[in-house]
């Protein structure tokens, strides 16, 4: 496997990514000086191994926590609906030292005289700077345009911001160039012609949904870019779905293994014994570090197994663990355990345990061997794009345009259900009865003929993408963050006691108020609900957050404030609405 490109050379580092105050403000003193440097092909990779730590790590696999698809241990403000103005930008995505670092590059890099390297990396330089204006876009909306490295009496340097429309339409520029000039390679560690098109279908599928569902107008622009890029890259030979292991193991084996290959993953980051470890399966199976908990809603969501509905089965609200893990869609326990429960790599059924996860449905999509689980001793690869979202972005566009037809279906979303055996969407099915527990989830649906089937792509993408990091922006994009106020509960219990939930006549929880002696020997999980609460005190779903309020404001909450510092330096910076 290729480790070059998240492995960065010690000098370009602390050259590239200066120490000045402010790098959009001021000339960086240790900036390479151009005069002795981009003179080949090797310098021009050099400096832009340097823009690969702007991609995220393990924030992919956590980003989920601050939605309503996962609740851990401490809940964030973002979800509380209690984000302030923050007085300083230091922790937050109002910085610009990334961005001077590309159009640093891109000032520059055309004295090379190799044409070749200067497609590629100027490419590559486009795609990041893309990258990092799509990511303060869908922060804080309209932001500053700069193409330019800025000195300090440029007149642009305290400059009001651009529009969202200039942005947006600066960033396709970016990106089709980068789709266009660098080459089509197959790497899992660099970006290639295909990590582009995937990139631009991510991008102008949230820009597009966006100005559709907040009614900014030009939505089909995007939409129509985002299928044609996710239509290239599906109709290319390059990347197919994993299917190694069969449908009732793959989907958590692709996540799982240590190294990722190129059978779907279009870019990963890689990690290793000797030089890179994370801590995400100590996040997953620690009682005191993250203890993610899986929402109640989302394990409804998923299908039975033969494709039908099962929030349509009578009491499906108050069914017990074992019953309601029964033929369900195979992504459902390869996301959270199901009854005998194996580890990765292991043979023998882990132990139930409903204590390490907030709501009692435990994550385990990601999670590595049992090896890996001490605290920043996980080095499985972390995907950030893989081939089965440009399916999804093609179905979702589509749907969203009114183009979408029953074989665009069958070579998108029924290809996902394809991998695990499950049967495929029809789209007059889904449009002549569309499903009232999704609709329900999300008020402000589009109404017209097609609703139906964009509930049932909704659902698709949040199971097929849990916890890749989407969740948040997928709501904010279709004007849905009012659902962060719905109910966000866990397993549901008829009452205190013992509760068997392998289904072997043994009980593995043992739910009590204060008494813990009434508990079978041998019981694995041991719940005192004084510590995690039941919706009816003795009975009900678990309730993570009954003294949490969650407010999420439609007038404000979709965008971030601007640090305060920052509107005191630039009196043209006006601050997003309704943020005091």
């Amino acid at each position: 496997m290729k480790k070059i490109n998240f492995i960065l050379i010690t000098y370009i580092s602390l050259l590239v990514v200066s120490c000045s105050k402010n790098k959009l403000d001021t000339t960086a003193k240790d900036q390479i000086d151009a005069n002795n440097f981009f003179n080949n092909a090797t310098d021009l990779q050099v400096y832009t191994n340097g823009f690969y730590e702007f991609l995220p790590n393990t924030r992919v696999y956590i980003d989920d926590t601050e939605s309503d698809n996962i609740i851990p241990l401490v809940v964030t403000d973002r979800v509380k609906g209690a984000r302030i103005v923050p007085a300083s930008k230091a922790t937050t995505n109002w910085n610009w030292e990334s961005l001077r670092s590309v159009n640093y590059f891109l000032e520059h890099y055309e004295k090379c005289p190799d044409q070749a390297a200067k497609l590629k990396y100027g490419g590559i330089a486009r795609f990041f700077r893309a990258y990092i204006y799509y990511d303060k876009v869908k922060t804080y909306g309209d932001v500053p345009w700069y193409n330019k490295v800025l000195s300090a009496d440029d007149p642009d340097l305290y400059k009001a911001r651009d529009s969202r429309k200039l942005v947006m339409d600066s960033v396709l520029d970016d990106i089709n160039y980068a789709v266009a000039n660098i080459p089509k390679e197959i790497q899992l560690n660099s970006i290639t012609k295909y990590t582009a098109l995937i990139l631009k279908a991510r991008i102008c599928l949230f820009e597009g949904t966006f100005r559709k569902y907040h009614g900014l107008g030009d939505h089909e622009k995007f939409l129509n870019e985002a299928a044609s890029a996710a239509d290239e890259l599906i109709t290319s030979p390059a990347y197919k779905l994993y299917t190694t292991g069969g449908p009732n193991t793959c989907y958590r084996d692709l996540f799982a293994r240590n190294d990722q290959d190129v059978t779907e993953t279009i870019l990963a980051r890689d990690y290793n014994p000797t030089f890179g470890r994370h801590g995400m399966s100590y996040l997953m199976t620690a009682p005191t570090a993250g203890v993610y908990g899986i929402c109640k809603d989302a394990i409804d969501s998923y299908l039975m197994k033969d494709g039908t509905r099962f929030t349509d089965q009578p009491g499906y609200d108050t069914k017990g663990f074992y019953e309601e893990m029964q033929n369900r869609d195979p992504r459902l326990t390869q996301t959270t355990p199901g009854p005998n429960f194996t580890v990765y790599k292991e043979t023998a059924p882990e132990p139930v345990n409903i204590n390490i996860a907030t709501t009692g449905y435990r994550l385990i999509k990601a999670l590595a061997s049992k090896d890996q689980w001490s605290s920043n001793n996980s080095y499985n690869d972390i995907i950030l794009f893989r081939f089965a979202e440009a399916l999804l972005v093609l179905a979702e566009a589509k749907a969203e345009l009114g183009t979408l037809t029953q074989a665009d279906l069958d070579k998108s979303i029924n290809k996902l259900r394809e991998r695990v055996g499950m049967p495929g969407l029809n789209l007059a099915d889904a449009n002549s009865h569309p499903d009232p527990y999704l609709e329900a989830m999300y008020p402000n649906v589009e109404k017209g003929s097609n609703k139906g089937v964009i509930l049932e792509i909704r659902r698709e993408r949040r199971i097929e993408m849990f916890n890749e990091g989407l969740r948040w922006d997928d709501l904010m994009r279709w004007k849905e963050g009012k659902k962060l106020e719905q109910p966000m509960l866990g397993m549901y219990f008829p009452s205190l006691g013992a509760f068997d939930f392998n289904n072997d006549g043994k009980a593995d929880v043992y739910l009590h108020n204060g008494n813990a002696g009434g508990a079978p020997p041998g019981t694995s999980s041991i719940v005192n609900v004084n510590q995690k609460r039941l919706t009816n005190t003795t009975s009900g779903n678990f309730n993570p957050l009954y003294s949490t309020p969650r407010i999420f404001n439609e007038e404000k909450d979709y965008y971030y404030p601007i640090p305060l510092e920052e509107i005191t330096l630039n009196p043209q910076l006006v601050q997003n609405p309704k943020w005091k």
